[in-house]
């Protein structure tokens, strides 16, 4: 029995009704790009809601009391404790020219070689002739001197000089577009300096090509999924991070906030339909699994989250900000990207495997999803772990030099709190592809019209010998040159 012939029984053999069929069986072709997703029943849908429709109201409410209000404690009082918000104008390398380091007065930051020590420190500055800054016996030293222009604010078109050291990781080039640092406190000479690069352009221009990929791929349904990116950076900027820096628990900020960010992202990009209520329910049940695993082996690892120089400072300027929360939220949203993903795509698996053959049982059904879902599993634990490991990879090398053991280096605090992090996700990653299948199998085998289900068993009784309607129907599409033929050869005969 095919789709078409599920959804239009034996007992309405009507034409209009079969076009309606081959519409029907031509729209769920597009349906996991464009179109909408196979509908299920009245009393299912019931079901459904019965349990999202709470949830919702829950993480509605939980932004309601939860949401920051006033003005942050560091913008009130003018300060961050840190440079980011320090006045900035726009500025332009005009030149660089190749100095003498000693002539400018610029001492050479390299690390100097055993037993030349003496002569780079006994050496006075502004004498390059005999031993030079650099303590390498008379070799001068060769610094660049870069001339900057103010390009925006008050003092445009000023120029000022920048000195850079031979071993210094950034260079300039004439004609590059930077960001200066502005002190008007400062004495006229010092006021202007180089904050960082301008990288406007490129950044746009990347955020420009991914856009149009994914508008070129995923035509309407990635114009969705550039709106749900977008929500869910407003989601992480105006509530999430406002809210932890007010005192609220991240752990709770993080789970209403990630929750918040599921539903708009996965309705918003696949539709309000069964499959994707499916999904939501998958992607639910492995984040509170992911949240139990990692408050129970964060706490029994005695991990602090207090690992690094950001963290620290965050700590430092916000005591009340609970750090080992701060962790686990971080492990939840962290892991909320990739759990749509595999939700989303178990339960499309489903939805298409059923209708590709109706009659399969739930067993067959589940076993053929699975495959695919193992075959996710391998790739996306695997991606998880190669993500941790590509950011953490300084700290892996700094492990590597020092020539530490495995069994030292892993169970040290700033590696324990990747591996926790890691494997909580995998966990949580490699729970969801059978509970997702599981609940996807569960809902598409329940839904079953009563018509649908009679023509099945008629069908069945007759042991197939009576085709359906929509079987024995004239099909002109097939009849062309070879059947008009054939059927004046046996006219002939």
């Amino acid at each position: 029995m095919t789709a078409i012939q599920q959804d239009h029984p034996p007992e309405q053999p009507h034409p209009s009704e079969q076009a309606q069929g081959h519409g029907h069986g031509h729209s769920h072709g597009h349906s996991h790009g464009h179109g909408p997703a196979t509908p299920v029943s009245a009393r299912l849908r019931k079901i459904i809601a019965a349990v999202l429709i709470p949830f919702t109201v829950a993480v509605v409410a939980g932004l309601i009391v939860l949401w920051p209000g006033g003005t942050p404690d560091h913008k009130a009082h003018g300060r961050s404790g840190l440079g980011f918000d320090q006045t900035t104008v726009a500025g332009r390398v005009v030149k660089v020219e190749e100095v003498n380091c000693a002539d400018v007065n610029a001492q050479p930051q390299a690390p100097t070689e055993p037993g030349q020590d003496g002569a780079a420190q006994n050496g006075p500055p502004g004498q390059g002739g005999s031993s030079g800054p650099s303590g390498q016996g008379g070799k001068k030293s060769v610094c660049e001197k870069a001339t900057i222009e103010v390009t925006s604010g008050k003092d445009k078109g000023r120029t000022f000089p920048e000195i850079v050291q031979p071993n210094a990781s950034r260079h300039f080039s004439a004609g590059q577009e930077l960001k200066l640092a502005y002190a008007p406190k400062a004495p006229k000479e010092l006021q202007y300096s180089v904050s960082d690069v301008d990288r406007s352009m490129p950044m746009a221009l990347l955020a420009g090509l991914f856009a149009l990929a994914v508008v070129a791929v995923g035509r309407l349904r990635g114009v969705f999924a550039l709106v749900a990116l977008a929500i869910s950076f407003g989601v992480l900027t105006l509530f999430i991070l406002p809210a932890i820096l007010q005192g609220s628990n991240p752990l709770v900020v993080a789970v209403v906030g990630g929750s918040a960010i599921m539903l708009i992202a996965l309705y918003m990009c696949h539709g309000l339909t069964a499959r994707t209520s499916v999904a939501v329910l998958g992607t639910l049940v492995s984040l509170l699994l992911i949240g139990v695993l990692g408050s129970l082996f964060i706490g029994w690892a005695s991990l602090t989250g207090n690992t690094d120089d950001q963290t620290g400072l965050v700590h430092g300027l916000y005591p009340n900000i609970e750090i080992r929360g701060l962790l686990l939220a971080g492990v939840i949203i962290g892991s909320l990207g990739v759990l749509d993903d595999v939700t989303v795509t178990q339960t499309s698996a489903v939805w298409e495997l059923r209708d590709a053959d109706p009659t399969t049982s739930r067993r067959k059904l589940y076993g053929a999803a699975m495959r695919i879902g193992r075959d996710h599993i391998a790739s996306v634990v695997n991606t998880l772990v190669l993500a941790y490991a590509g950011a953490s990879l300084p700290l892996l090398l700094l492990f590597s030099i020092a020539d530490s053991g495995v069994g030292t280096v892993a169970t040290s605090e700033i590696v324990a709190e990747e591996i926790v992090r890691t494997l909580v996700g995998s966990i949580g990653l490699v729970a969801s592809v059978p509970v997702t299948t599981a609940l996807a199998v569960l809902v598409v085998s329940a839904d079953r019209t009563p018509a649908a289900d009679g023509g099945a068993k008629r069908v069945a009784d007759a042991g197939g010998a009576q085709a359906p309607p929509a079987a024995q129907a004239p099909q002109p599409a097939r009849t062309g040159r070879g059947g008009r033929g054939r059927r004046r050869r046996a006219k002939g005969r």
